[in-house]
């Protein structure tokens, strides 16, 4: 057997594993009984149903990764990259068009599998459990939004690292650069163009909330473009509150579910939580840790471009730049696992940092504290995850640990400040 064929089966067989394997562990850490933290403001009732939605999503989650672990594997060995490859070539254009056509009838396939899932998800889990509030329409809309973001952003992005291969040296470098500056576009383009596309801005009236966000905007010397309010309630009654932007383009925005549920304390304390990873630096943490890891993968990604013995591994009759940019992929997915976990680590430490700041500045740590407790309850979060899958998936702390986190902290600085 070809050494990179056995190498990419192994990849896709052991993370199929470890996935279904963290999933059962999470099912079994389900516990049926309210954790104290939560007792006398979640309702035991409303709790029981929450769980049975971890577990119903869940199951399905494994589900459809086994079908597409299934149908990766016979999709590889049964040459179905060569057969794309040939409908991409039959064209007869340049390696640039026939990599994009590759690329979007291989999406084409991906969408085709996942489409049905998407549909049952959205339509039948989320419907059951009193969430969604999309109708087909917009449903289908939505999606063809996104494809067509997908498709422009991508074939510029796709195009241009294709190019770079084909003809210049030490093309991982200039690919990094590019990819870099198209990102940080992105960062600006986004909250203007793209984000408007999928649900309405409203500018926050002008009132009490406007004015304890403003207020506390001002003491942090913290400049944004506008506070608004977006429409999330057209598509499911879940709440968020989130930044956009970047520098001086960012903006405030808040689900109008989010509104409706919280105090203003509480909505404000969310935000100073939100200015917290600004302030702390994490978002130009996360731009930096996304060069670097970029710039990894393009350096490795130079040292498999049209390897022989890798495409005779996917049963390729033709050798081509763009097809060693989806064959490095799989190569490239136990590492990219690894850096995940990292990620997710440091992800879960600046929340804690977060945290701290909004108790810190804010000084209403009992607001913030029923804050988190409202979205937990609204979003049907887990409470009791179990901690391997905090360790492989989790980009927050679980909602138990950030609020003894808080609560001790809490402790700590009104002692120290004297403010108790």
């Amino acid at each position: 057997m070809n050494i990179y064929l056995l190498v990419v089966l192994s990849i896709i067989v052991v993370e199929y594993s470890i996935s279904v394997v963290v999933d059962f562990l999470n099912i079994k850490a389900i516990k049926t009984t309210l954790p104290a933290e939560f007792s006398g403001i979640y309702n035991p009732k409303l709790y029981e149903i929450s769980q049975k939605y971890l577990k119903e999503n869940t199951y399905f989650e494994i589900v459809k990764e086994s079908i597409f672990f299934v149908f990766t594997i016979i999709f590889i060995i049964f040459g179905g990259f060569n057969l794309v490859d040939k409908f991409a070539r039959s064209f007869g254009y340049n390696e640039i068009i026939t990599g994009l056509i590759f690329f979007i009838s291989l999406g084409i396939i991906a969408q085709v599998m996942v489409f049905p899932f998407e549909i049952y998800q959205t339509f039948i889990i989320e419907q059951k459990y009193g969430f969604n509030k999309t109708t087909f329409k917009i449903f289908i809309l939505d999606h063809i939004k996104i494809w067509i973001l997908l498709i422009s952003i991508g074939s510029i992005i796709l195009s241009i690292i294709i190019w770079f291969f084909i003809n210049i040296k030490s093309a991982w470098l200039y690919c990094l650069i590019v990819v870099t500056i198209f990102e940080l576009f992105l960062l600006f383009i986004a909250p203007v163009v793209f984000l408007p596309l999928f649900n309405k801005f409203i500018p926050i009236e002008d009132g009490p909330l406007k004015n304890e966000i403003e207020n506390f905007l001002n003491a942090q010397n913290f400049s944004i473009k506008g506070i608004f309010k977006i429409d999330a309630s057209r598509r499911s009654t879940k709440t968020n509150a989130f930044f956009v932007g970047f520098g001086r383009f960012k903006k405030i925005a808040l689900y109008d579910t989010l509104i409706k549920k919280h105090t203003i304390e509480e909505l404000v304390s969310i935000l100073a939580h939100e200015i917290g990873h600004y302030k702390k630096k994490h978002f130009l943490n996360g731009i930096i840790i996304s060069i670097l890891t970029n710039g990894f993968m393009f350096f490795l990604l130079s040292f498999v471009i049209n390897n022989k013995k890798l495409f005779r591994a996917f049963g390729m009759q033709n050798i081509s730049v763009y097809a060693s940019l989806v064959f490095f992929a799989f190569l490239y997915r136990p590492i990219n696992f690894f850096i995940s976990i990292v990620c997710n680590f440091i992800s879960r430490r600046n929340e804690y940092e977060a945290d701290k700041f909004a108790v810190k500045e804010y000084k209403k740590p009992a607001a913030f504290v029923a804050a988190l407790k409202k979205l937990a309850m609204d979003n049907f979060s887990n409470l009791t995850p179990h901690p391997l899958k905090v360790f492989f998936d989790y980009t927050h702390p679980p909602i138990l640990k950030r609020i003894k986190h808080i609560q001790d902290y809490s402790k700590k600085f009104f002692v120290a400040e004297n403010i108790v």
